[in-house]
């Protein structure tokens, strides 16, 4: 399937507006994709946000990807975490506007760990993927309960998010989601993005 092309748009959060990339697919289905820590570079350019993006995009799904408060042309100021999870909220508010039928969540890094908080208080988003989960950086804990994560994606020697804590954090959830794990891939899956890919790919086919 030919994947739209991604335009320009802004959007508000609260009274702040974001800037996002917004592509619309010919399904029903819609994400919402948010990127690393702002504090350390990330925006929605980054590699891997773009990864996701493409994936998504090329099995039809509509798709946005956005700048959080402060970074890149959005308004607004880095938040901690808290103003990034309405910034999120807004995202998929705007993608209900399109009229799907299902939108899910994605987030890389620091977007994961933003997405999974936002997604708690969204009871109409359809799942949320979790790329690299920075548990050695961040707290999960609050997904105790959560019943949104469908899918944990980790690298093989990732750092930020050492293996064994992944295991075993979310493999206490009820249910525990897939755990897809990317042999020798660090937090930025350097060189082993294909493998990345098809494990986006593998999931979106079931």
């Amino acid at each position: 399937m030919k994947a739209g092309k991604e335009e320009r748009i802004t959007f508000p959060s609260g009274l702040l507006l974001l800037e996002g990339l917004l592509a619309q697919g010919e399904s029903s289905r819609g994400v919402v994709i948010s990127h690393p820590h702002p504090l350390y570079g990330g925006e929605m350019g980054n590699h891997v946000v773009g990864i996701i993006q493409e994936v998504f995009a090329e099995k039809g799904w509509t798709t946005l990807r956005f700048n959080f408060r402060g970074t890149g042309r959005s308004q607004g100021k880095y938040d901690e975490g808290v103003g990034e999870q309405e910034d999120v909220r807004a995202a998929f508010r705007h993608l209900q506007g399109l009229d799907l039928q299902e939108i899910f969540l994605a987030g890389y890094s620091f977007g994961a760990w933003v997405n999974a908080q936002a997604a708690l208080d969204l009871p109409e988003a359809a799942g949320s993927i979790l790329v690299a989960p920075p548990q050695a950086m961040m707290d999960f804990s609050f997904l105790r309960d959560d019943g949104k994560t469908r899918l944990v994606i980790a690298g093989e020697w990732d750092t930020f998010g050492p293996l064994e804590e992944i295991k075993k954090v979310f493999g206490a959830l009820k249910p525990p989601p897939p755990l897809e794990i990317i042999a020798e891939a660090d937090h930025f899956f350097n060189g082993v993005t294909e493998d990345l890919k098809r494990a986006l790919e593998s999931f979106l086919n079931e």
